[in-house]
């Protein structure tokens, strides 16, 4: 089986890739079509992240194990694609670099038979240059409250603040 996969920059910018990719190749030749598609060496840290609907992260998946104890991580060259990206969950995140955070969105876009005389992975579209550093993260949510106030007046407060 094929699948055929939008990597997608979290930019302002459209910039993505599609990729055919064999359902039964692993994590980290994944992670190598990835990062060849959009000209990065490859030669960086790199995790996949299994994510929900909404986009929000989960398990990881580890280029390598760095942990001191030799933690349940799950390694890219144990695991493979048809086991992660499935019809159910066809959502993953992709970090590249973990210096420049370079964040991806990926995307199960279509299962189809293989085609003779087509070699796997193949870039079927590309479309947008990659800038020349990653895109700006803000990570800080907007406060669901105005802390604006300078809480000079307790009173508003509604707690007593003599309960010692």
């Amino acid at each position: 089986m094929i699948y055929k996969i939008r990597i997608i920059l979290d930019a302002k910018e459209d910039i993505f890739r599609d990729l055919e990719i064999e359902a039964s190749t692993s994590m980290e030749e994944f992670h190598n079509a990835i990062a060849q598609s959009f000209g990065f060496l490859g030669n960086e840290m790199a995790s996949f992240y299994t994510c929900d609907e909404e986009w929000i992260q989960d398990e990881e998946i580890a280029l390598f194990d760095m942990s001191d104890n030799g933690s349940d991580v799950k390694l890219m060259n144990e695991t493979f694609l048809e086991d992660v990206m499935t019809e159910d969950s066809p959502k993953l995140i992709y970090v590249y670099d973990f210096l420049s955070m370079w964040t991806f969105f990926v995307e199960l876009a279509d299962k189809v038979e293989p085609e003779s005389g087509i070699s796997y992975p193949n870039v079927l579209f590309s479309f947008g240059e990659l800038p020349e550093t990653p895109p700006e993260k803000n990570f800080e949510s907007k406060p669901a409250h105005d802390f604006d106030d300078t809480y000079d007046n307790y009173d508003d407060l509604d707690f007593d603040e003599n309960w010692n």
